[in-house]
């Protein structure tokens, strides 16, 4: 699929979120509470349209910062290793360091959508990073995800330096910008935006009442 089509098909599925009809599920490979939530929302929103977003972009462009570069790193941290227990994930690997930038991983999923390969993909993504602890801002790493997620590792390299791939990742972004997102993972039910991995409930129970 072009990027021109590609973006077409967003505009489309933006106009008809703004209309209140489908799920979307707003996520980052990089954040830990985006991991928690990919594993989770086949179960509890199983239709939702998964978007993934570059998080330092988004970051940037809402005037906010990752808190694991924050006086609240290590509090985080230990919630996040609370939180993999309790879903049966942890205990978590981080990468050495993290955050880092999130932009090729960003662009590969963008590529892995086009594909029709999202949803396999960044969850292999986001397995390797927390539970093997690799950094998906190295380029090595993005082709070993592509690699075990059953799409070509050298094809995905190339296809991240694309400039229609870039151009799509920022239009992504922008989207998500004007749909109210400001922090990963987010999930929009018709007009109601649900941030944090610990509303995924409260997402899912809109959901089900507007569908009822």
């Amino acid at each position: 699929m072009s990027a021109r089509r590609w973006n077409v098909k967003r505009l489309r599925l933006a106009f008809a979120i703004i209309s209140g009809m489908p799920s979307v599920f707003f996520f980052g490979a990089m954040s830990p509470y985006s991991w928690f939530a990919a594993e989770r929302i086949g179960t509890l929103l199983p239709d939702a349209e998964w978007r993934p977003v570059f998080a330092g972009g988004l970051f940037k462009a809402c005037g906010r910062v990752s808190w694991g570069l924050t006086e609240d790193r290590a509090t985080k941290l230990a919630d996040c290793q609370a939180r993999a227990r309790a879903y049966g994930l942890g205990p978590i690997h981080w990468p050495d360091p993290w955050p880092t930038n999130d932009v090729l991983i960003a662009r590969a999923m963008i590529v892995a959508d086009q594909r029709g390969a999202l949803t396999p993909f960044a969850l292999t993504a986001m397995r390797m990073a927390f539970g093997e602890g690799l950094d998906l801002g190295q380029t090595g790493v993005v082709r070993a995800v592509a690699e075990r997620s059953g799409l070509g590792g050298e094809e995905i390299a190339e296809a991240i330096r694309d400039p229609e791939v870039k151009a799509a990742l920022r239009a992504a972004n922008d989207e998500a910008v004007a749909l109210g997102v400001f922090g990963v993972p987010s999930v929009r039910v018709g007009a109601t935006l649900f941030w944090g991995d610990d509303r995924l409930e409260q997402a899912a129970a809109l959901a089900t009442h507007t569908a009822g």
